[in-house]
């Protein structure tokens, strides 16, 4: 069949194509300098773009990779608290960084002035979790997948993966 040639009746459509291009989380943060030192120079987010306006009004734009948008009922936020930190401590938004080494990261974000709330936790969807309250009034989660897509991950339907803390 030619590349422009319908398809036959029979045949299911074509998926549309996405309508999202990008997702952008936007934070207010009160001391916007300690804030973009944190996750531009110590979690090492590149700098997109940044911007100024009237009234000191600034923002600048981090590139932080693959983004996606996990939604947890309050059962599983529950549980993810309860693995990663042994208590129920996250607000309503929490925010997840994927990297290559979790406890180097960790450490090198807590010297950076982020709090530990938890160490390091090898949770049972084998990832390697902390959770640190940063700047701008965050709580963060960052973590370290421990196998890889061939070894398993994402092919449970036990465990599902998300942003490696689900």
């Amino acid at each position: 069949m030619a590349a422009d040639s319908p398809a036959p009746a029979d045949s299911p459509a074509p998926a549309p194509a996405p309508t999202v291009r990008q997702l952008r989380l936007v934070v207010e943060a009160t001391d916007h300098e300690a804030a973009v030192a944190f996750f531009r120079d110590a979690l090492g987010l590149p700098e997109e773009a940044a911007f100024s306006g009237e009234g000191d009004a600034r923002v600048v734009i981090l590139e932080a990779g693959r983004a996606t948008l996990e939604i947890a009922n309050p059962a599983q936020k529950r549980l993810i608290d309860e693995v990663e930190v042994g208590r129920q401590v996250a607000p309503r938004i929490r925010v997840a960084f994927e990297v290559d080494d979790t406890e180097a990261t960790t450490a090198r974000l807590v010297a950076a002035g982020a709090s530990e709330i938890a160490p390091p936790t090898r949770t049972p969807w084998q990832s390697l979790n902390s959770r640190l309250d940063a700047p701008a009034g965050l709580q963060i989660t960052i973590f370290q997948e421990l196998l890889t897509t061939d070894e398993g991950v994402g092919t449970r339907d036990a465990e599902p993966r998300g942003d490696g803390d689900n």
